[in-house]
C-alpha cells in the first residue's frame, strides 16, 4: 500500500483536469539515526521552545511567524493573513509550458515525486496528460504549493504515472563564476587524453544503482553491532595521500591498475543488490528490521525504542 499523500489537488492542461495525488519518491527513513543523549543518565535530550529573552517556555499557540527587519526588530505575519495570499497552485498543478528534458540545468532539480490518479475518478483525463506528454517526448513544467511555497514542478511519464520533480528557481542557484574564476587554464596534451581516453573505456559500464552500497551505512551497521556485542572498536588507518610529481607516469600507472581489475572482473560473480545486504546486516540491529518484516511482527516489549 502507498505511503501517505503529500499533496492533493488537481492536474490541469487546458481545459483538461483530473484529481491527483503526490507522493515522496524517495526515503531516508532507511538509514541508520542517532538520539543525543545525556552522557551522565543515558536520558535522551529533549528540545524546548523558549523566549530568547527570559529563558521561559513558549506554547506552541502563543508561537507566530516574524520576519527580521533588523536586530530585535521584526514583522509578525499571521496563519490567517498568509492563507489570504494562497495562490492557486495550492490545489492545482497548472501545466504552463513543455520543454526538452536536456535544456533542464541538473543544478535546478530539487527532489522527485510521484503522482497518480487520486480516487476511482479522472483516471481517463489523467492517461491523456500523461501520454500526451510520453508522445511529445517533453517534460511538463507546471506550479505546486508544498509546505506553504510555491515550487516549479517538471512532469515526466514513468509506467502508468508520472513523476514530479520539484525545481529551484534562479535566485537559489549560485553562478559558477564565483568559484571557477580561478581555475588555472591549462594545456592538456593529446597523449594525456589519449591515456585518459583509455581509462574511461576501460571504466566503462551501465548506471545501475542496485549495485552500489553506501559504505559508510555499512561501516556504522559494523560499529553498533561490534559494541553490542563488547568488542573493542579499533580504528581503521586512514589512507595517505601521495602527491604526483608527474602527470603523464600517473596515467600510465592508471592505465596499468586498472588493466588488472577488468580482468578480474570477468570471472568474477555477479555482485549482490547493495539494498538486499543491507537490510540482512540491518536485521541484528533493534528498530532496524526491514519495513515488511517490521509491520508484520509488533516489537517485543523489552526492546528499545525506534530512534527517531
Amino acid at each position: 500500500m502507498a505511503p501517505r499523500a503529500n499533496w492533493k489537488g488537481f492536474l490541469r492542461l487546458s481545459l483538461v483536469t483530473c484529481p491527483v495525488a503526490l507522493y515522496p519518491a524517495t526515503s531516508e527513513s532507511e538509514k541508520i539515526s542517532f538520539n543525543q543523549l545525556n552522557r551522565q543518565t543515558g536520558h535522551r535530550i529533549k528540545y524546548l521552545k523558549v523566549d530568547a529573552d527570559t529563558g521561559d517556555e513558549v506554547p506552541n499557540e502563543d508561537i507566530v511567524k516574524g520576519y527580521q527587519l533588523e536586530k530585535d526588530q521584526f514583522i509578525e505575519v499571521t496563519k490567517e493573513e498568509l492563507e489570504e495570499i494562497a495562490l492557486e497552485s495550492t490545489r492545482t498543478i497548472e501545466i504552463d509550458e513543455f520543454v526538452d528534458k536536456a535544456d533542464i540545468d541538473p543544478r535546478y532539480l530539487i527532489r522527485p515525486y510521484y503522482i497518480r490518479p487520486d480516487g476511482k475518478v479522472g483516471h481517463d483525463a489523467f492517461a491523456v496528460i500523461r501520454e500526451t506528454i510520453r508522445e511529445m517526448n517533453k517534460v511538463a513544467i507546471g506550479r505546486v504549493v508544498l509546505t506553504n511555497r510555491e515550487h516549479i514542478i517538471a512532469l515526466e511519464p514513468m509506467d502508468k504515472g508520472l513523476v514530479g520533480t520539484l525545481l529551484r528557481y534562479p535566485y537559489e542557484v549560485r553562478s559558477e563564476q564565483e568559484y571557477f574564476d580561478e581555475i588555472h587554464d591549462v594545456k592538456v596534451t593529446k597523449d594525456m587524453l589519449d591515456l585518459a581516453r583509455h581509462i574511461v573505456s576501460q571504466k566503462a559500464g551501465k548506471f545501475e544503482p542496485e549495485k552500489f552500497e553506501d559504505h559508510y551505512e555499512s561501516a556504522l551497521i559494523e560499529l553498533i553491532n561490534q559494541k553490542r556485542a563488547g568488542k573493542a572498536i579499533t580504528p581503521k588507518e586512514k589512507p595517505v595521500a601521495t602527491n604526483v610529481v608527474n602527470l603523464m607516469e600517473a596515467l600510465r600507472r592508471s592505465v596499468g591498475q586498472e588493466a588488472a581489475p577488468a580482468k578480474a572482473s570477468k570471472s568474477a560473480k555477479k555482485p549482490k543488490k547493495a539494498s538486499a545486504g543491507q537490510k540482512e546486516m540491518l536485521m541484528p540491529i533493534a528498530g532496524k528490521k526491514p519495513a515488511k518484516e517490521a509491520a508484520a511482527k509488533k516489537p517485543a516489549a523489552g526492546a528499545r525504542r525506534k530512534s527517531a
